[in-house]
Protein backbone atom coordinates (compact mmCIF):
# COMPACT_ATOMS: atom_id res chain seq x y z
CA UNK A 1 0.00 0.00 0.00
CA UNK A 2 1.57 3.30 -1.09
CA UNK A 3 1.46 6.19 1.37
CA UNK A 4 1.93 9.86 0.64
CA UNK A 5 3.08 12.03 3.54
CA UNK A 6 2.41 15.75 3.43
CA UNK A 7 4.03 17.83 6.19
CA UNK A 8 2.14 20.88 7.37
CA UNK A 9 2.00 23.34 10.28
CA UNK A 10 5.30 23.04 12.14
CA UNK A 11 5.12 24.33 15.68
CA UNK A 12 8.58 24.98 17.12
CA UNK A 13 8.71 24.30 20.86
CA UNK A 14 12.42 25.06 21.35
CA UNK A 15 15.76 24.74 19.58
CA UNK A 16 15.87 20.94 19.57
CA UNK A 17 12.23 19.84 19.54
CA UNK A 18 9.36 20.50 17.24
CA UNK A 19 5.94 19.06 16.66
CA UNK A 20 4.41 18.59 13.26
CA UNK A 21 1.11 17.45 11.82
CA UNK A 22 1.45 14.69 9.27
CA UNK A 23 -1.35 13.90 6.85
CA UNK A 24 -1.08 10.26 5.86
CA UNK A 25 -2.98 9.28 2.74
CA UNK A 26 -3.21 5.69 1.61
CA UNK A 27 -5.20 4.06 -1.15
CA UNK A 28 -8.77 3.47 -0.05
CA UNK A 29 -8.14 4.79 3.46
CA UNK A 30 -8.58 8.53 3.09
CA UNK A 31 -6.56 11.03 5.12
CA UNK A 32 -5.46 10.47 8.71
CA UNK A 33 -3.92 13.22 10.81
CA UNK A 34 -0.94 12.11 12.92
CA UNK A 35 0.79 14.36 15.45
CA UNK A 36 4.48 13.57 15.55
CA UNK A 37 7.09 15.09 17.84
CA UNK A 38 10.56 15.71 16.46
CA UNK A 39 13.71 15.42 18.58
CA UNK A 40 17.12 16.40 17.27
CA UNK A 41 19.82 13.77 17.70
CA UNK A 42 22.20 16.40 19.09
CA UNK A 43 20.01 16.67 22.18
CA UNK A 44 20.35 12.91 22.68
CA UNK A 45 24.14 13.18 22.48
CA UNK A 46 24.21 16.02 25.01
CA UNK A 47 22.11 14.08 27.53
CA UNK A 48 23.99 10.81 27.07
CA UNK A 49 27.29 12.61 27.70
CA UNK A 50 25.93 14.04 30.95
CA UNK A 51 24.46 10.67 31.98
CA UNK A 52 27.81 8.89 31.48
CA UNK A 53 29.51 11.34 33.81
CA UNK A 54 26.68 11.36 36.35
CA UNK A 55 26.36 7.57 36.57
CA UNK A 56 30.09 7.12 37.14
CA UNK A 57 30.46 9.77 39.84
CA UNK A 58 27.23 9.59 41.87
CA UNK A 59 25.52 6.52 43.25
CA UNK A 60 21.79 6.28 42.45
CA UNK A 61 19.52 7.23 45.41
CA UNK A 62 18.09 3.71 45.73
CA UNK A 63 21.59 2.26 46.03
CA UNK A 64 22.60 4.81 48.67
CA UNK A 65 19.55 3.80 50.71
CA UNK A 66 20.23 0.08 50.22
CA UNK A 67 23.85 0.47 51.30
CA UNK A 68 22.80 2.38 54.41
CA UNK A 69 20.32 -0.36 55.37
CA UNK A 70 22.99 -3.03 54.84
CA UNK A 71 25.35 -1.19 57.19
CA UNK A 72 22.63 -1.06 59.86
CA UNK A 73 21.82 -4.76 59.48
CA UNK A 74 25.38 -6.11 59.18
CA UNK A 75 26.25 -8.27 62.18
CA UNK A 76 29.97 -8.63 61.51
CA UNK A 77 32.25 -5.87 62.85
CA UNK A 78 34.53 -6.24 59.83
CA UNK A 79 31.59 -6.26 57.45
CA UNK A 80 30.20 -3.09 59.05
CA UNK A 81 33.63 -1.46 58.72
CA UNK A 82 33.83 -2.36 55.02
CA UNK A 83 30.37 -0.91 54.36
CA UNK A 84 31.40 2.25 56.17
CA UNK A 85 34.48 2.53 53.95
CA UNK A 86 32.31 2.14 50.87
CA UNK A 87 30.08 5.00 52.06
CA UNK A 88 33.18 7.15 52.65
CA UNK A 89 34.39 6.32 49.15
CA UNK A 90 31.07 7.51 47.72
CA UNK A 91 31.33 10.83 49.55
CA UNK A 92 34.87 11.41 48.28
CA UNK A 93 33.89 10.47 44.72
CA UNK A 94 31.00 12.94 44.65
CA UNK A 95 32.91 15.76 46.33
CA UNK A 96 36.12 15.48 44.28
CA UNK A 97 34.50 14.24 41.04
CA UNK A 98 36.39 10.97 41.06
CA UNK A 99 34.69 7.85 39.63
CA UNK A 100 33.04 5.70 42.31
CA UNK A 101 34.84 2.70 40.77
CA UNK A 102 37.98 2.61 38.66
CA UNK A 103 36.18 0.28 36.24
CA UNK A 104 33.82 2.77 34.62
CA UNK A 105 32.29 -0.09 32.69
CA UNK A 106 30.98 -0.80 29.24
CA UNK A 107 28.09 1.57 28.52
CA UNK A 108 24.82 -0.39 28.39
CA UNK A 109 21.60 1.37 27.40
CA UNK A 110 17.91 0.55 27.55
CA UNK A 111 16.12 2.94 25.21
CA UNK A 112 12.34 3.29 24.90
CA UNK A 113 11.35 5.08 21.71
CA UNK A 114 7.82 6.45 21.47
CA UNK A 115 6.14 5.42 18.23
CA UNK A 116 5.00 9.03 17.69
CA UNK A 117 8.53 10.40 17.99
CA UNK A 118 10.81 11.15 15.05
CA UNK A 119 14.55 11.40 15.71
CA UNK A 120 16.16 13.96 13.43
CA UNK A 121 19.46 12.18 12.81
CA UNK A 122 20.78 8.69 13.59
CA UNK A 123 19.82 7.62 17.12
CA UNK A 124 22.50 4.94 17.53
CA UNK A 125 25.22 7.28 16.30
CA UNK A 126 23.94 9.99 18.65
CA UNK A 127 24.13 7.65 21.66
CA UNK A 128 27.63 6.49 20.77
CA UNK A 129 28.79 10.08 20.27
CA UNK A 130 27.42 10.88 23.74
CA UNK A 131 29.39 7.98 25.17
CA UNK A 132 32.55 9.14 23.37
CA UNK A 133 32.20 12.67 24.70
CA UNK A 134 31.24 11.53 28.19
CA UNK A 135 34.15 9.15 28.62
CA UNK A 136 36.76 11.37 26.95
CA UNK A 137 35.72 14.76 28.37
CA UNK A 138 34.78 13.20 31.72
CA UNK A 139 38.22 11.52 32.03
CA UNK A 140 36.61 8.11 32.56
CA UNK A 141 38.53 4.91 31.96
CA UNK A 142 38.21 3.59 28.43
CA UNK A 143 37.63 -0.16 28.71
CA UNK A 144 36.30 -1.21 25.30
CA UNK A 145 38.39 -3.10 22.73
CA UNK A 146 37.51 -3.20 19.04
CA UNK A 147 37.58 -6.99 18.70
CA UNK A 148 37.28 -9.75 21.31
CA UNK A 149 40.45 -11.47 20.03
CA UNK A 150 42.61 -8.68 18.55
CA UNK A 151 41.80 -6.44 21.55
CA UNK A 152 42.84 -2.98 20.39
CA UNK A 153 41.37 -0.30 22.67
CA UNK A 154 38.90 2.02 20.92
CA UNK A 155 40.14 4.83 23.23
CA UNK A 156 36.68 6.36 23.76
CA UNK A 157 34.69 3.47 25.32
CA UNK A 158 32.55 3.02 22.22
CA UNK A 159 30.61 1.24 20.93
CA UNK A 160 27.88 1.06 23.55
CA UNK A 161 25.53 -1.90 23.96
CA UNK A 162 22.05 -0.58 23.15
CA UNK A 163 18.70 -2.29 23.63
CA UNK A 164 15.71 -0.62 21.94
CA UNK A 165 12.01 -0.89 22.70
CA UNK A 166 9.20 0.75 20.71
CA UNK A 167 6.50 2.04 23.07
CA UNK A 168 3.36 4.21 22.83
CA UNK A 169 3.72 7.99 23.03
CA UNK A 170 6.18 10.58 21.76
CA UNK A 171 8.91 10.46 24.40
CA UNK A 172 12.42 9.04 24.40
CA UNK A 173 13.39 7.36 27.67
CA UNK A 174 17.06 6.51 28.08
CA UNK A 175 18.52 4.40 30.88
CA UNK A 176 22.28 4.01 31.09
CA UNK A 177 23.76 1.20 33.18
CA UNK A 178 27.59 1.20 32.90
CA UNK A 179 28.66 -2.38 33.67
CA UNK A 180 32.04 -3.24 35.14
CA UNK A 181 33.38 -6.67 34.30
CA UNK A 182 34.44 -7.85 37.73
CA UNK A 183 30.82 -8.68 38.39
CA UNK A 184 29.83 -9.15 34.74
CA UNK A 185 32.24 -12.07 34.45
CA UNK A 186 30.45 -13.80 37.32
CA UNK A 187 27.10 -13.91 35.51
CA UNK A 188 25.51 -17.14 34.30
CA UNK A 189 22.80 -18.60 32.08
CA UNK A 190 21.17 -21.91 33.01
CA UNK A 191 19.01 -23.79 30.51
CA UNK A 192 16.86 -25.71 32.97
CA UNK A 193 14.20 -28.30 32.24
CA UNK A 194 10.56 -27.43 33.04
CA UNK A 195 10.58 -30.23 35.62
CA UNK A 196 13.29 -28.37 37.56
CA UNK A 197 10.60 -25.84 38.50
CA UNK A 198 11.03 -23.07 41.03
CA UNK A 199 13.48 -25.12 43.11
CA UNK A 200 15.72 -25.34 40.07
CA UNK A 201 15.55 -21.56 39.71
CA UNK A 202 16.51 -21.13 43.37
CA UNK A 203 19.45 -23.50 43.03
CA UNK A 204 20.65 -21.71 39.88
CA UNK A 205 20.65 -18.33 41.67
CA UNK A 206 22.49 -19.69 44.70
CA UNK A 207 25.00 -21.54 42.52
CA UNK A 208 25.84 -18.39 40.58
CA UNK A 209 26.21 -16.29 43.74
CA UNK A 210 28.32 -18.86 45.59
CA UNK A 211 30.57 -19.38 42.57
CA UNK A 212 31.01 -15.61 42.31
CA UNK A 213 31.92 -15.22 45.98
CA UNK A 214 34.24 -12.23 46.51
CA UNK A 215 34.92 -11.80 42.77
CA UNK A 216 31.66 -9.89 42.22
CA UNK A 217 32.73 -7.16 44.71
CA UNK A 218 29.96 -7.70 47.26
CA UNK A 219 27.67 -6.35 48.54
CA UNK A 220 26.00 -7.15 45.25
CA UNK A 221 22.71 -6.71 43.47
CA UNK A 222 21.50 -9.88 41.78
CA UNK A 223 19.47 -9.47 38.60
CA UNK A 224 17.54 -12.55 37.51
CA UNK A 225 15.65 -13.25 34.30
CA UNK A 226 13.38 -16.29 34.08
CA UNK A 227 11.73 -17.41 30.84
CA UNK A 228 11.93 -16.41 27.22
CA UNK A 229 14.86 -17.92 25.34
CA UNK A 230 18.63 -18.22 25.84
CA UNK A 231 19.26 -14.55 25.03
CA UNK A 232 15.99 -13.18 26.47
CA UNK A 233 16.58 -14.43 30.01
CA UNK A 234 20.04 -12.80 30.00
CA UNK A 235 18.56 -9.51 28.80
CA UNK A 236 15.87 -9.68 31.49
CA UNK A 237 18.54 -10.26 34.14
CA UNK A 238 20.48 -7.21 32.93
CA UNK A 239 17.37 -5.05 32.86
CA UNK A 240 16.36 -6.26 36.33
CA UNK A 241 19.46 -4.55 37.72
CA UNK A 242 18.05 -1.16 36.69
CA UNK A 243 14.92 -1.64 38.80
CA UNK A 244 14.93 0.28 42.07
CA UNK A 245 16.64 -1.65 44.86
CA UNK A 246 14.10 -2.46 47.55
CA UNK A 247 11.18 -2.60 45.11
CA UNK A 248 9.50 -5.89 44.30
CA UNK A 249 7.72 -7.64 41.46
CA UNK A 250 3.96 -7.21 41.16
CA UNK A 251 3.65 -10.98 40.74
CA UNK A 252 3.11 -12.48 44.22
CA UNK A 253 5.23 -15.63 43.80
CA UNK A 254 8.06 -13.63 42.23
CA UNK A 255 8.02 -11.14 45.12
CA UNK A 256 8.24 -14.04 47.56
CA UNK A 257 11.09 -15.53 45.55
CA UNK A 258 13.01 -12.23 45.62
CA UNK A 259 12.64 -11.97 49.40
CA UNK A 260 13.56 -15.62 49.98
CA UNK A 261 16.64 -15.50 47.77
CA UNK A 262 17.93 -12.28 49.37
CA UNK A 263 17.61 -13.92 52.78
CA UNK A 264 19.32 -17.12 51.65
CA UNK A 265 22.16 -15.27 49.90
CA UNK A 266 22.75 -13.21 53.03
CA UNK A 267 23.13 -16.45 54.99
CA UNK A 268 25.94 -17.76 52.78
CA UNK A 269 28.58 -16.04 54.92
CA UNK A 270 30.21 -14.32 51.92
CA UNK A 271 29.72 -10.92 53.52
CA UNK A 272 30.77 -7.45 52.32
CA UNK A 273 34.01 -7.57 50.34
CA UNK A 274 33.82 -11.37 50.48
CA UNK A 275 35.41 -11.23 53.95
CA UNK A 276 32.51 -12.71 55.89
CA UNK A 277 29.35 -11.24 57.30
CA UNK A 278 25.60 -11.13 56.86
CA UNK A 279 25.07 -8.59 54.05
CA UNK A 280 26.71 -9.80 50.81
CA UNK A 281 23.61 -8.80 48.79
CA UNK A 282 21.62 -5.57 48.74
CA UNK A 283 18.77 -6.77 46.53
CA UNK A 284 17.52 -9.58 44.33
CA UNK A 285 15.48 -8.29 41.37
CA UNK A 286 13.64 -10.82 39.21
CA UNK A 287 11.88 -10.35 35.86
CA UNK A 288 9.91 -13.08 34.10
CA UNK A 289 8.73 -13.69 30.54
CA UNK A 290 6.65 -16.36 28.76
CA UNK A 291 8.70 -19.30 27.51
CA UNK A 292 8.54 -22.50 25.44
CA UNK A 293 6.84 -25.64 26.76
CA UNK A 294 10.19 -27.49 26.64
CA UNK A 295 12.36 -24.97 28.48
CA UNK A 296 13.05 -22.96 31.63
CA UNK A 297 15.87 -20.51 30.87
CA UNK A 298 17.36 -18.63 33.83
CA UNK A 299 19.84 -15.77 33.54
CA UNK A 300 21.71 -14.34 36.52
CA UNK A 301 23.46 -11.00 36.04
CA UNK A 302 25.36 -9.93 39.14
CA UNK A 303 26.43 -6.34 39.83
CA UNK A 304 28.63 -4.91 42.55
CA UNK A 305 27.34 -2.39 45.10
CA UNK A 306 27.65 0.61 42.76
CA UNK A 307 25.03 -0.85 40.36
CA UNK A 308 25.13 2.34 38.28
CA UNK A 309 21.96 3.48 36.56
CA UNK A 310 20.56 6.82 35.44
CA UNK A 311 17.31 7.42 33.55
CA UNK A 312 16.21 10.51 31.61
CA UNK A 313 13.12 11.22 29.57
CA UNK A 314 13.47 13.51 26.56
Amino acid sequence: MNKIYEYSTFIYENSHMQRCTIWAQSAGCGKVMVNMRILNANEVTKNVKEMCIEANHFLAPDMIEALGKAKENEESALGKQILGQLEENLCIAGKDMIPICQDTGMAVFFVEVGQDLHIEGNLTDAINEGVRQGYVDGFLRKSVVNDPIERVNTKDNTPAVIHYDIVPGDKLTITIAPKGFGSENMSRVFMLKPADGIEGVKNAILTAVKDAGPNACPPMVVGVGVGGTFEKCALLAKKALTRKAGSHSDIPYVKELEEEMLERINKTGIGPGGLGGTQPALAVNILTYPTHIAGLPVGINICCHVNRHVTREL
